[in-house]
């Protein structure tokens, strides 16, 4: 059976989980499922970053010890899998004891290829990013992604990696791979950051100063830092060093991050991996931020949407709906509850769950027992043709991960068969064919819902086999 591997960043457990990591995990759901439909065995990989001086910071301010405040943190980010009906098969702590393994192991190798060394240094550090940022970052002397707070100064002796090593083999691994980064404007963003250089960058912190994290193997006044311990998650779910079959059979896989982790997941880790003797990754697609109102969510401007309560109040499927529908995949998105109800009405009470009413309806009035008799016979030409082209246009959108494209796709055979029905109004004469070809378009919206909205497609081929039909969607 073919492999494939998919992976999302791993939030850090500072914070409760929040709409833009909710889009980023039910994008890498909906690829992990389309794949399963095409016959591969998908390895599915999610999970926490338990490390680093916020999440440290934030153990302090609760008054925990770090490992009980994770844990805490850990299992609420797990209930996203029931909440939001994801299929991830691995989800992994940093905190894990193998993974503590492999990240030390990792290190070891980069050391072993003369990668590492230790200096001096004074940086101004935004504790939000976990980077150090050079004044060209910095916009009026903040860090533009974490406007609201201050810069640290960060002045003591660490381990540094040698990133600027490894521009050529960047720039080299960017231009025989024009698609190892999508979009292509994201690629060539990374192109321009890596043609001006790159900077060796800080690999562990003081333990005195900071000491929730990995210990450096061989020196235990420090501890890993966070960038250098976490990207190795991607490879220590898979086994990685001690289960070289599963580490071979399925990496290198796509990696999907948020335009914030640009820099870190296309460039920082790939220089990693080549340091350390192992393929870099395959693919990285990066997604945009999910904004409400127009304005980047944060508590402070308390505009931060908690998915958990959003699912409560509408559903997991049209929360899924309306992340992948309206937020562009590689853009910004906007939400707001006007928005979300607008979509919800129109294309899922009135769209979708209309239809299938309707057809459903009008199958079980005429009689017509399953849908395997239903779709025996030749299809309308017409039909066959819309279902057809909708089939195209969704597997191109899939390839590119244009999952608003693939969703629209699937609602112009919706609206083909609203108006296939209206032309000929099967319930004047009982055209027990025409029913028979709506149910032939209705059961391949279904399979074509299925990697993006599970429930409901399970619920349509229920409907399918005459059960009692149930709106899918009220109104709201």
């Amino acid at each position: 059976m073919k492999k494939f591997y998919i992976t999302t960043t791993l939030p850090y457990v500072n914070a409760e989980a929040h709409l833009g990591f909710t889009l980023e995990i039910v994008q890498a759901d909906v690829i992990a499922r389309y794949f399963r439909q095409q016959g591969y065995e998908v390895f599915f990989n999610t999970g926490v970053d338990e490390h680093g001086l916020k999440v440290f910071r934030k153990t302090q301010k609760e008054d925990l010890e770090p490992q009980v405040y994770c844990d805490i943190y850990a299992k609420r980010y797990k209930a996203l899998k029931q909440v939001l009906n994801l299929s991830y098969n691995s989800f992994i702590r940093t905190t894990d004891p193998h993974h503590i393994k492999a990240a030390q192991e990792f290190w070891r190798r980069c050391d072993k290829n003369r990668d590492i060394y230790k200096k001096n240094y004074k940086v101004k550090y935004c504790v939000g990013c976990e980077l150090e940022k050079t004044e060209s970052e910095l916009v009026r002397g903040k860090c533009p992604i974490h406007p609201e707070q201050e810069p640290e100064i960060i002045e003591e002796e660490n381990y540094f990696f040698r990133y600027a090593k490894y521009q050529d083999k960047l720039l080299e691994l960017y231009q025989k791979n024009p698609q190892f980064v999508l979009p292509e404007s994201r690629l060539n963003e990374i192109k321009k950051f890596t043609e001006r250089g790159l900077k060796d960058f800080s690999i562990s912190r003081l333990k005195e100063k900071m000491s929730w994290g990995i210990p450096v193997p061989g020196d235990d006044k420090h501890v890993i830092a966070v960038w250098f311990d976490a990207l190795v998650n991607y490879i220590s779910c898979l086994g990685w060093p001690d289960d070289p079959k599963r580490f071979n059979d399925f990496w290198p896989g796509l990696q999907v991050a948020g335009k914030d982790n640009l820099r870190q997941q296309s460039s920082m880790w790939q220089s990693m991996l080549i340091s350390a003797g192992l393929p870099t990754s395959k693919q990285v697609f990066i997604h945009g931020f999910v904004t409400s109102g127009g304005q980047k969510m944060s508590k402070s401007l308390g505009n931060v949407i908690d998915p958990f309560e959003l699912v409560k109040k509408y559903g997991t499927d049209p929360v899924r709906y309306f992340l992948l529908r309206e937020i562009p995949p590689a853009e910004d998105g906007d939400f707001t509850y006007e928005k979300f109800e607008q979509r919800y009405n129109s294309d899922l009470a009135k769209g979708l769950g209309n239809l299938v009413a309707r057809v459903i309806t009008m199958a079980k009035n005429y009689k017509i027992p399953t849908l395997a008799k239903a779709t025996a016979g030749k299809q309308n030409p017409k039909i066959k043709k819309e279902t057809d082209k909708a089939q195209k246009d969704y597997k191109k959108a899939l390839k590119e991960f244009k999952f608003n494209e693939a969703l629209i796709a699937i609602w112009g055979l919706i609206s083909f068969c609203d108006k296939y029905i209206e032309k000929e109004r099967p319930w004047e004469n009982k055209n027990q064919k025409v029913i028979n070809d709506l149910l032939f378009a209705i059961s391949n919206i279904a399979q074509l819902l299925q990697p993006f909205l599970p429930e409901t497609s399970e619920k349509i081929f229920g409907q399918l086999k005459t059960r009692k039909s149930r709106p899918l969607f009220p109104r709201i």
